[in-house]
């Protein structure tokens, strides 16, 4: 069933011949109203031209009203024209919207090195149909990704919209994501931005597939006041709610991924530490392939966590695989074939509590297979 938009939003895409599968791959998010806005991009250092754009948009502190999408071409490692290029597709899309082309982000997605083919840009954004709702967006914004990923939450009246893409190069700071949250309720942008921080650190930042952080990658959210106020702790909940369950679809989306992998820790000194032990599990590809093989080896699970720099004594630590106690202070003895008929699931969970205190995190990831090697191994050829 096809996904609505919070009130003033539209979006729509069309195919412009930028994906060499010939699907939608040129995509429009716009607000009728100025909207205040979010933004968390990628750490990488050869971070694209559309992340140094954002960043300096960002600072300005003004509102946007667009955003524009090109999927299949990364415009990324491409000098001085990848830069030109960028600025040249938010102007048209700023053309084609009658705005200012400083009221448009830009984003990319797709293959690195390669120029940007701004004729075709030039030549689709007249070819898109606005609608009051999100799966076009949704579609045109993959790469490698099996479905589109949309999630929504209503708070108190008004409206919050998730669209996302991601399957693989994903790792924390940031990931091979794009993020899009849109909401019509009202809120202050420095209210916005500062809770924004920790949803991404608290979501987002939790996804890992394959351990790489990618060059574009942006999670940002508008809101654009249209439904009016409503009390900001619900709001920040359900923006939360909606990033969380967007994170998860592209940990389940990972490239040749069976499953979904969640990891709990508690009972960590800090909040930050317990992310930090969740991620590094997540993270594990010895972890991931018995993941893979339905082999609940929880010594592997363990030593991601001493790996993790987070601060416990073993002989406190417990360890839960699919809610089958697997060790405490020391191992346990549990039924091995029923535990890994117990992984045969799309979701497999793992709960680690380390008995140092009340910090407790999520981190979400899949299992390592044979059509991750594959993807990668041919991704250009």
């Amino acid at each position: 069933m096809a996904v609505r938009l919070p009130r003033g939003f539209r979006a729509g895409a069309t195919r412009a011949g930028i994906k060499p599968s010939g699907k939608p791959d040129l995509a429009l998010l716009v607000s009728g109203l100025p909207a205040q806005w979010a933004y968390a991009a990628t750490q990488n250092r050869a971070a694209a031209p559309s992340i140094h754009r954002g960043r300096g948009l960002y600072a300005t502190g003004a509102p946007l009203r667009a955003v524009v999408v090109n999927a299949g071409n990364a415009n990324c490692a491409t000098g001085e024209r990848g830069f030109r290029d960028d600025a040249r597709m938010a102007e048209l899309a700023a053309f084609r919207l009658g705005l200012a082309p400083e009221e448009v982000l830009t984003a990319s997605t797709g293959v690195i090195g390669v120029p940007l083919p701004v004729e075709r840009i030039a030549a689709g954004l007249p070819q898109i149909e606005l609608t009051p709702y999100a799966d076009p967006f949704a579609e045109a914004i993959l790469t490698t990704d099996l479905v589109p990923k949309v999630a929504e939450a209503e708070v108190a009246g008004a409206r919050v919209v998730g669209i996302a893409k991601g399957s693989g190069m994903i790792h924390p700071n940031m990931a091979t994501m794009l993020a899009f949250l849109v909401t019509d309720a009202w809120v202050p942008q420095e209210a916005l931005r500062e809770a924004w921080r920790g949803i991404v650190d608290r979501t987002f930042n939790q996804v890992t597939v394959d351990g790489d952080t990618s060059t574009n990658d942006l999670a940002l959210v508008l809101a654009n006041g249209a439904y009016g106020e409503v009390p900001l702790d619900a709001l920040f909940q359900a923006l939360e709610g909606v990033a969380r369950e967007l994170a998860k679809k592209i940990a389940r989306d990972g490239e040749g991924a069976s499953k979904l992998l969640v990891v709990r820790v508690m009972g960590a000194a800090t909040e930050r530490e317990a992310r930090q032990a969740a991620r590094a599990v997540a993270g594990s590809l010895l972890w991931k392939s018995a993941l893979y093989g339905n082999d609940p080896n929880w010594g592997r699970i363990l030593a991601a966590l001493g790996n993790s720099g987070a601060r416990f004594d073993p002989l406190r630590v417990r360890i839960h695989l699919q809610g089958i106690p697997l060790y405490a202070g020391g191992v346990l003895p549990f039924d091995r074939e029923a535990a890994s008929q117990a992984m045969r699931a799309e979701v497999v969970e793992v709960l680690a509590d380390l008995g140092e205190g009340e910090g407790a995190a999520e981190a979400y990831g899949c299992d390592l297979t044979e059509g991750y090697v594959r993807i990668n191994a041919l991704y250009t050829t």
